[in-house]
């Protein structure tokens, strides 16, 4: 990680009023292939990690039985919070919690666990750490949308800020859901340095 999980918060806090305006149609398109994905059952619990100002939250809570936010930035989850209470929605929990430690509790059920440009702040095994995280919530589904590389990057054009973001290749983000037990079932290809990855659970977490 290049800067502490402090220094995020700080950064996105300050920006948190002006955020949802800022992002390119990358990020949208990304955001909406999230949500298509992750597909909730009206019973089904979502965990949203890096969950910003609710772009997948909000986007899901009609269909799921609840979504459960997490952040490390309190300015982007008052922008969430704020947001939902304009629809009226009461079924989205906005709550601290980073990618290595949501903070759910040791009784809260997970189905499906999503992500969206986000993860790609953490150094590659901290990523790997985080995958196992959230397996290790039970989820039968886990949706990924992030600044990823298929290919080597053009140095001259970036998709992503080389000083406070670290992504990863499509590649090690697909093992590291294998190795944690999920099949890879999609890959969608948004841009040259930004996917979308579904991984469903082939492999039961140890009794």
């Amino acid at each position: 990680m290049k800067k502490t999980v402090e220094e995020h918060a700080e950064r996105f806090s300050e920006k948190a009023t002006e955020y949802d305006d800022s992002k390119s149609d990358e990020y949208h398109a990304c955001a909406g292939l999230v949500i298509d994905h992750a597909a909730p059952e009206p019973d089904d619990v979502v965990l949203d990690l890096g969950a910003g100002t609710g772009a997948i939250a909000l986007g899901l809570a009609a269909d799921a039985e609840r979504v459960l936010a997490r952040d490390v930035s309190e300015g982007m989850m008052e922008e969430g919070r704020r947001k939902a209470a304009e629809r009226g929605l009461d079924d989205i929990e906005f709550a601290y919690g980073e990618f290595r430690d949501p903070e759910l509790g040791s009784d809260r059920r997970v189905d499906i666990v999503t992500s969206n440009f986000a993860l790609h702040h953490l150094s590659d095994d901290e990523k790997r750490e985080a995958i196992g995280v959230m397996a290790a919530t039970g989820a039968r589904r886990l949706v990924l949308g992030d600044v990823a590389f298929f290919e080597e990057p053009d140095p001259n054009a970036p998709f992503y800020s080389p000083e406070v973001d670290d992504p990863a290749t499509v590649g090690t983000l697909v093992e590291a859901f294998t190795d944690e037990g999920f099949a890879v079932t999609d890959i969608e290809r948004v841009h040259d340095q930004v996917a979308v990855i579904v991984a469903e659970r082939v492999r039961e977490l140890p009794a």
